[in-house]
């Protein structure tokens, strides 16, 4: 059957049954549906007989949250998938709201196919049940005028295994407040206000546990904080964060598309309080295992200020059975921004101008990202380097294209006795002021069309990738001559250490170098391809094959010679 863009899962299964089935209809409903799967939960509904089904609110108890929190565990195996658990119908013990919106629902991405677990008699795609389906799902929610329905059962039955081993969270995955055993049937309590925080890059199903729980136990408000500036500079390969407006924006849409009729405030969050640690009207606190520790201090400054204390409600890590080696064994943004390294992040240039049958690469990085290593790495793998600082080394020597109009611009007191530039004078020169510019203007072009020469050695060579090795590369322009831009990341305090051990800087020496230049953000931001040197020299070496292999998949074929 041909795969849909969006689907509506409707669950009727009783929920104490629901739980060991949930792998093998997320399995079946993964393969008709490629890209959001929208599920709703209605223990009990009837969909045979002719009285017209009816959405009913369904009581939140610690039994739903866990059941919430199974779905998604279980939906990350099917990282294809946004799975969105839709909580309108789904009421904590409260006062505040006592019936549910009158008004069809409207989706994000109205959904094509509306699917469900309930059984018929006799396990057939029965028409008047699929109708009901229908009829029912276009009470609630905004479908697409040719919306089809599709009777998972009996593909999910018990016959069928799931796909991967499930490593699922225990049945106690939320911890409220208050201490001591709770009961899988206990109400969770409904709040008007509280908050949840994080830096939710990539929106991830870890993610969307913590945001689900903050949306059941509040009833009118909920502060969503978003981690940006300082909390950032500490999370692993920061240069790939999505930017703060792309975060907010796939945040909102789906806190808007579970729980409409909540009143959401998306902050920006600066410090580790933010608003939780000074808005008197909040009254909870979502957080994790990871956070518990910052939710203490929260309720410490709270107290400090002569505020209430927040109910903390902490979660549970999902743990990810598949991670791999440097990447943490829960479902996590830094495990996905590791496996961005090497993988093409944007379409490559189309450069008709350069030699025929030769993809040239422009390698850059901030002082000390170990990016001459990594272009030694590619030159093992078969690739023709062009070194950028031996062609300038070339460019200065006497005779040099260089070398008489940089003496022209500077003067004789450059050079050493025997006629040779004497770089560290020029460089003291030039270093932090206007005269850089004169000599950038008179450099650059000469190495441009040095290495243009070297590419057509290259060729000569036989060579299909070239590789020009430039820390300047962007800075100079010359990502007009090459195919794609790949940049080397680490820290810039590993940067500054690797920096006064290479060359015997001080630390204040080796941090201006960096001032001086592009930051990694800057660069990536410009890049095609990211690799990082921040592990051992063999995960370097990892890491460029696989880029090089994925390389390999997109360029060009070239006809062969006749």
């Amino acid at each position: 059957m041909a795969a849909f863009r969006s689907g509506l899962l409707v669950l009727t299964t009783p929920l104490a049954s629901l739980t060991p089935r949930l792998a093998p209809i997320l399995t079946s409903a993964a393969r008709l549906v490629n890209h959001t799967l929208y599920v709703h939960l209605q223990p009990g509904l009837r969909l045979e007989g002719p009285a017209q089904p009816q959405c009913s609110p369904v009581p939140a108890t610690f039994e739903v949250l866990d059941l919430i929190t199974h779905l998604y565990a279980g939906a990350d195996i099917h990282r294809h998938l946004d799975v969105r658990v839709l909580l309108t119908n789904i009421r904590a013990k409260s006062s505040f709201l006592s019936s549910l919106p009158s008004s069809v629902q409207n989706l994000a991405h109205p959904p094509e196919v509306v699917l469900t677990d309930f059984q018929t008699l006799d396990g057939s795609q029965y028409n008047p049940v699929k109708q009901q389906l229908e009829r029912y799902a276009t009470s609630c929610y905004s479908c697409c005028p040719q919306l089809t329905s599709v009777l998972l059962y009996p593909q999910y039955g018990p016959g069928e295994p799931p796909k991967e081993p499930l490593d699922v969270p225990s049945s106690s995955t939320i911890r409220p407040a208050s201490p001591g055993a709770r009961s899988p049937k206990q109400p969770v309590r409904g709040y008007h206000s509280g908050a949840v925080g994080g830096t939710f890059d990539r929106l991830h199903n870890a993610h969307k546990v913590l945001l689900s729980v903050a949306c059941i136990l509040a009833q009118e408000r909920l502060v969503v904080g978003v981690a940006d500036k300082d909390l950032l500079k500490s999370k692993l390969l920061p240069e790939l964060l999505q930017p703060y407006a792309e975060r907010v924006e796939r945040l909102s849409e789906f806190l808007v598309d579970v729980k409409p009729f909540l009143t959401f405030d998306v902050v920006r969050l600066l410090d580790p309080y933010g608003p939780a640690g000074s808005d008197p009207s909040l009254e909870f606190l979502v957080i994790s295992e990871e956070t518990y520790r910052g939710g203490l201090a929260v309720n410490r400054f709270r107290l400090e200020n002569d505020l209430e204390e927040l109910a903390l409600y902490q979660i549970q890590l999902l743990k990810d059975p598949r991670h791999g080696e440097n990447e943490e064994d829960k479902v996590s943004s830094s495990s996905f921004r590791y496996q961005m390294l090497g993988k093409l992040l944007r379409p490559p240039h189309k450069r008709p101008e350069l030699p025929q049958g030769l993809y040239v690469l422009g390698l850059t990085g901030i002082s000390g990202s170990g990016k001459s290593s990594v272009a030694q790495r590619l030159k093992g793998l078969g690739a023709f380097v062009i070194d950028s600082d031996h062609l300038g080394h070339r460019a200065y020597a006497p005779g040099g294209p260089a070398y008489q109009p940089v003496v022209e611009a500077f003067g004789p007191d450059i050079l050493h006795k025997d006629g040779i530039i004497n770089r560290k004078v020029l460089g003291s020169r030039v270093f932090g002021n206007k005269q850089l510019k004169i000599l950038t203007d008179i450099m650059w072009p000469i190495i441009a069309k040095m290495a243009r020469e070297e590419m057509d050695v290259a060729v000569t060579e036989g060579k299909s990738v070239c590789v020009i090795d430039a820390a300047m590369l962007l800075e100079a322009g010359w990502e007009n001559m090459v195919h794609e831009v790949w940049t080397i990341v680490i820290p810039e305090t590993e940067a500054i250490q690797r920096i006064v051990e290479r060359d015997g800087l001080s630390a204040a020496a080796a941090q201006s170098r960096l001032q001086s230049q592009m930051s990694g953000q800057q660069l990536v931001d410009q890049s095609h391809v990211v690799l990082s040197t921040l592990w051992e020299p063999y995960v370097t070496q990892c890491q460029v094959e696989k880029a090089w292999a994925l390389l390999q998949e997109r360029i060009p074929k070239m006809p062969s010679d006749p």
